[in-house]
């Protein structure tokens, strides 16, 4: 199978022998034929092979989970437009990734007294107050458009707008974050995405995407849902158990037991650091997995090590590498995808599918897309139709 290949086809999941030592869990790497041991799993389960998963929508061409980075990535191709999800103090799911808004919003502005409050303490008509895109603008002057000043956050019937309003049907990957501060907010996601047609059935209702287009919105695994929490985990079994489901990977505090190691130093990036950080054990590994599979998740979602995260904004995505060789095994033999964040450069694309990666959360769309073989586009064009 070539690596553009994407296939939907429906079966149940496959369940083998269980790797007990970092030795026999190598030996589960990918062949020596350069074959992605994933791939064969991924015709098993309704995900698309080799899925391409923009994280925050095209989050390097334009600001992370805005109108204009999720059209792009959905006229790019992609497979899932991913988001975080989290709840106004007024009920309503809006697509945010921090917990406060000070990193990419002018919160200090407009509510200086609640600059460092939770995104849980804005009401929907507050946050739509803020500008969520001059902050790129500043960051990042090379990527700058004038319009890209007084973006608003969207809430998530918006991002869905926008996954069902163009030739391409991407799916949605929604993550729940920091879970802990919303309950209930897995079964109010349940209730949403069966008010729009997302769920079940219910899309065929609704027209089908030309052929050749991007179908993924179309076909079983057009939801997936992902998460940190082990909570959120089982409570998401319990609202939509028939959605497919992916534990996300963290080392450290509230995740996999980390080895002992040496503090960060002085003169040490965070990426530095995070990127020499090892597991415990690959018993503390495998418990994490073992909590995945016992709870329905059809996949995992590691972290990724960057080769290249000394720059401005890749420095902000490259953490531990939990997608070593033996572990991309251990994944595979319990009969579970895995998806890998977040990667953005073409050699680092190559040194993980080698591994056996079968998809990627990536900030560059259209760098992943010609990895796989597709041809390259004008993002700026793009873009400018749609009037950004």
């Amino acid at each position: 199978m070539t690596t553009s290949t994407r296939r939907w086809l429906l079966a149940c999941g496959v369940s083998l022998l269980l790797p007990v030592s970092v030795t026999q869990a190598a030996d589960s790497a990918p062949a020596s034929n350069g074959e992605p041991q994933g791939s064969t799993l991924c015709t098993k389960i309704p995900i698309p092979c080799d899925a391409v998963i923009a994280h925050r929508g095209a989050s390097y061409q334009a600001p992370e989970s805005t109108r204009p980075a999720y059209l792009l990535a959905r006229d790019l191709g992609v497979d899932y437009l991913e988001l975080d999800l989290q709840r106004t103090k007024d009920g309503v799911l809006v697509a945010v990734h921090d917990n406060t808004l000070g990193r990419n919003t002018n919160v200090a502005e407009v509510f200086p007294d609640r600059a460092d409050a939770p995104v849980s303490s804005f009401t929907l008509d507050e946050l739509k107050q803020l500008d969520a895109g001059s902050w790129f603008n500043a960051s990042y002057p090379d990527r700058a458009r004038d319009s890209y000043s007084g973006l608003e956050i969207l809430t998530l019937d918006e991002v869905i707008d926008i996954a069902e309003g163009g030739d391409n049907h991407p799916g949605l990957y929604i993550e729940t974050k920091v879970p802990e501060q919303f309950p209930g907010i897995e079964e109010d996601l349940r209730k949403k995405l069966q008010s729009r047609g997302w769920l079940g059935d219910e899309a065929k209702s609704r027209p089908a995407a030309k052929k050749g287009a991007v179908n993924v919105g179309d076909t079983p695994g057009r939801v997936v849902m992902q998460t940190f929490s082990k909570a959120s985990l089982k409570a998401l079994e319990t609202s939509m158990p028939d959605v497919p489901r992916v534990l996300l990977l963290w080392l450290g505090k509230g995740g996999i037991e980390a080895a002992p190691g040496k503090p960060q130093g002085d003169d040490e990036s965070t990426a530095d650091y995070y990127a020499r950080q090892q597991v415990a054990s690959p018993e503390a590994y495998r418990s994490w997995l073992d909590f995945a599979k016992d709870h329905g998740a059809i996949g995992i979602g590691p972290s990724a090590v960057q080769s290249e995260h000394d720059g401005n904004f890749s420095s902000q995505f490259s953490y531990m590498d939990l997608a070593e060789p033996w572990m991309i095994g251990m994944a595979h033999d319990d009969g579970m995808l895995v998806h890998l964040y977040t990667v953005d450069e073409p050699a680092d694309f190559e040194r993980y599918q080698q591994r056996g990666v079968d998809g990627f959360f990536t900030n560059r769309a259209e760098r992943l897309l010609e990895f796989y073989g597709h041809p390259t586009q004008d993002q700026d064009a793009i873009l400018k139709r749609h009037g950004y």
